[in-house]
């Protein structure tokens, strides 16, 4: 009958990528609450972005408006704010899990 092995690095290892591996599945869905951070800082100025804001211009959709807007689906608003240079929004140099968290709010606005 053998003993039983020393818990070694190497098993230290493996628990440690399996418990990566499980959570990066889980940090990829977006993030809505981030998503309206994101809004509100850097958004806003322009566009209302939620329910009881007062202040926006009138010549820019509001998130609702984009939310219901059949122009923008989740892809298509993920790859316009990828790239807003074609448009007169500023370039926010946002990171994909920050337009993924943006573009999930802006699409939960206006249900």
């Amino acid at each position: 009958m053998r003993a039983a092995l020393p818990w070694t690095r190497t098993n230290s290892l493996q628990v440690a990528a399996i418990f990566l591996l499980l959570h990066s599945d889980q940090s990829g869905a977006a993030d809505l609450a981030r998503g309206r951070v994101i809004a509100t800082r850097w958004c806003s100025e322009c566009h209302v972005t939620g329910p009881g804001q007062q202040r926006g211009s009138d010549k820019v959709p509001t998130f609702s408006e984009i939310n219901k807007s059949e122009k923008f689906d989740a892809a298509r608003l993920s790859t316009f704010l990828s790239a807003p240079q074609h448009s007169r929004m500023p370039d926010l140099s946002l990171t994909r899990a920050e337009i993924a968290d943006l573009a999930a709010y802006i699409k939960s606005q206006g249900h």
